[in-house]
């Protein structure tokens, strides 16, 4: 019996040591898969914004990891902050609007969209609470202040559209830089600007703490980019990088794209009240509902596959030219600021 005891705890030893050694490998070889992992700098225009949501949601599912990449994920005021992180070497990828490859192609810089998140801009032009009563059509902003979240930003070439598109000349107009989130908010709210470019959930913050704001552009359904821009859609944030680095980090580039592809599928089967649970409790702050009514509006903007589609490239060339006279008078090979060869499925 004695010896049976022996034999059963030295089984009991060897099992014991067997798991370990098996756990410690296990652990070993996870540290080695962290290791390679890919480490890429994404710089975000502006990261609590919906219109950049996805980028941030990928990294909330865990699909970055998933996919092997160590996402360092950079906030920036503005788009145009953030492509200056990428133009300066402090960022690899910048998620920000399509527009401004088409801005660097005029300038005979190549930048590559590889991975579309939203088919249209999910930005709403909209007046403070105080010029609400004397500012009821965007003719009427001839001579008033508005916001933008920074000079040169996307947000700042959708209004100069928009004012050309109703007979405005942008020089009519006086732009400032609000930023995005509270800053915004705090120029509307205070009368800062007579209107400002907005995106969600800030818009829909002022709009419901100030009911008289009126909308003067809604550039977040099909329905109100046909009204502004006269056009079914216009792509809106992507993820870019340089030409020299797409083709160098192909690998990378596919696996970010399958990271928000994946992300764009999940937030079409889920509910804008799961989606927001899954953010980040900064983002949605204090008032959870006012987030989920914003996302709730947000939703028909984002892109449900990733692709970019070839006239939606060439509605944004078309209509930069309008406003952008170094776009007009370039000549611009659209299919080479984008590609969806690593959007899997098309």
């Amino acid at each position: 019996m004695r010896m049976r005891a022996l034999l059963a705890s030295v089984s009991f030893v060897s099992s014991v040591s067997f798991v370990s050694i098996v756990s410690f490998v296990d652990v070993a070889c996870g540290h080695a898969r962290d290791a390679r992992a890919r480490h890429v700098r994404i710089a975000i225009g502006g990261q609590t914004q919906m219109i950049y949501l996805p980028t941030t949601l990928a990294q909330e599912l865990g699909y970055y990891r998933e996919e092997s990449i160590d996402v360092e994920l950079q906030d920036f005021a503005g788009g145009a902050k953030a492509l200056q992180a990428l133009v300066g070497g402090s960022a690899d990828v910048v998620s920000g609007f399509y527009d401004h490859t088409i801005q660097m192609a005029a300038e005979g810089r190549e930048f590559v969209s590889f991975v579309t998140m939203l088919r249209f801009p999910g930005m709403v032009l909209a007046t403070s609470p105080q010029s609400a009563g004397m500012v009821t059509t965007i003719n009427d902003l001839k001579g008033r202040v508005v916001g933008v979240t920074s000079a040169g930003s996307s947000s700042q070439m959708l209004l100069a559209y928009v004012l050309l598109r109703h007979g405005v000349a942008p020089d009519a107009v006086s732009v400032t830089a609000i930023g995005n989130a509270a800053t915004a908010v705090a120029a509307m709210e205070h009368g800062k600007v007579d209107a400002g470019v907005m995106a969600d959930p800030s818009f829909t913050l002022v709009a419901r703490r100030n009911p008289g704001v009126r909308v003067l552009a809604d550039m977040r359904t099909a329905a109100g980019v046909k009204e502004a821009f006269g056009t079914d859609t216009y792509p809106g944030s992507v993820l870019y990088s340089t030409g020299d680095w797409v083709r160098s980090n192909r690998d990378i580039a596919e696996r970010l794209a399958r990271a928000i592809t994946r992300t764009l599928s999940w937030m079409h089967t889920h509910t804008p009240q799961e989606i927001a649970e899954k953010m980040p409790k900064t983002f949605r702050g204090e008032d959870e509902a006012l987030y989920i009514e914003a996302l709730t509006a947000s939703m028909p903007m984002f892109s449900p596959d990733g692709m970019m589609a070839l006239d939606g490239a060439e509605v944004v060339r078309t209509l930069l030219a309008g406003s952008l006279e170094k776009v007009r008078t370039a000549t611009i090979d659209v299919s080479k600021t984008y590609t969806n060869e690593f959007i899997h499925g098309r």
